[in-house]
């Protein structure tokens, strides 16, 4: 659906993004980094509104750049807000579905259709200026999928957003994907975007770190040990037998907690695949087990500090 080549966008003398090379194809994929990684460039780009300075970007295989064909199966909610508070909310997304084509005898429907899919039916006929940000970012969600598109953008969604909004326009996103859209997602907030997706570009100073699902990331990161955190009751005996699996080159005990032991391996795998036989034959009582390695947070911060 999504392709970039090379692609690099400069402002002047500043990197936007440079040589970006990646292919977006199914489901949903999050386009992870700090603010100023060149996310919001990127997208940009893929919706049609800045051409790249070298380089190609292709949606549905042809150029976004200016182009009706590509517009019109595409739809964006973008980060910065250009709503119009003396509106409704239906009055809005109106405007918006009729710009994009919609048939006149087809638009009233279809307006209550999605304004009802993104939880905002009681307030619709409200102005938008009363809108909360949470219901400002749902009502762009609406306007952005109007016109039923293949491919929905959303730079930033989550950003502002209490913990029950985050939740409630996450499971919106999830059930858009599961209806068949292609979804491109932006974030600097790592951890809030696990829930949604593992399959993620990473992205830092206008360049493209990895791409492809965590796990898969993180398991070339070769030069980094893998972490596991495990709580047993007999900690320090369940340590010494895991020390004796070849791959497992320590464990360690805070002083504070000497019911809790963190491992280290260079072969998770193994590790994972072994362990339930260590814990059985030698009876230990496991109350708690997870790694610190296993979260975006901790690739992203190996993948820059390689």
């Amino acid at each position: 659906m999504i392709e970039l080549k090379n692609a690099s966008r400069w402002y002047g003398q500043v990197i936007g993004i440079n040589d970006v090379t990646c292919t977006v194809s199914s489901g949903i994929t999050a386009l992870l980094g700090p603010n100023g990684a060149g996310k919001s460039t990127l997208m940009k780009m893929v919706t049609g509104q800045l051409k790249p300075t070298t380089g190609s970007v292709t949606v549905f295989g042809e150029r976004p750049f200016a182009n009706p064909s590509v517009l019109r199966r595409l739809g964006y909610c973008p980060e910065n807000e250009q709503l119009y508070d003396d509106m409704t909310g239906t009055e809005f997304v109106t405007m918006l579905g009729a710009m994009a084509g919609i048939s006149s005898e087809r638009l009233k429907s279809r307006v209550g259709e999605v304004i009802e899919l993104v939880g905002m039916s009681h307030a619709s006929r409200r102005k938008i200026g009363g809108y909360s940000k949470g219901m400002r970012q749902r009502i762009k969600i609406a306007q952005g999928i109007i016109h039923d598109p293949k491919v929905f953008i959303l730079d930033e969604p989550l950003n502002g957003l209490d913990p029950v909004g985050r939740r409630e326009v996450g499971a919106l996103i999830l059930s858009l994907a599961a209806k068949g859209v292609v979804v491109l997602l932006s974030s600097h907030i790592l951890h809030e975007v696990e829930s949604l997706t593992s399959n993620i570009l990473l992205m830092y100073r206008g360049r493209l770190l990895a791409q492809g699902s965590i796990r898969d990331i993180r398991s070339h990161i070769d030069k980094h040990p893998h972490r596991i955190t495990i709580r047993c009751a007999d900690a320090r005996p369940l340590a010494k037998k895991l020390l004796d699996m070849p791959y497992v080159l320590s464990a360690k005990f805070d002083k504070m907690e000497a019911s809790e032991v963190e491992v280290e391996t260079r072969a998770p795998d193994q590790f994972y695949s072994h362990f339930p036989e260590v814990v059985a034959e030698g009876g230990f009582l496991v109350t708690g087990f997870d790694s610190p390695d296993n979260n975006l947070e901790s690739v992203f911060k190996y993948l820059v500090t390689k």
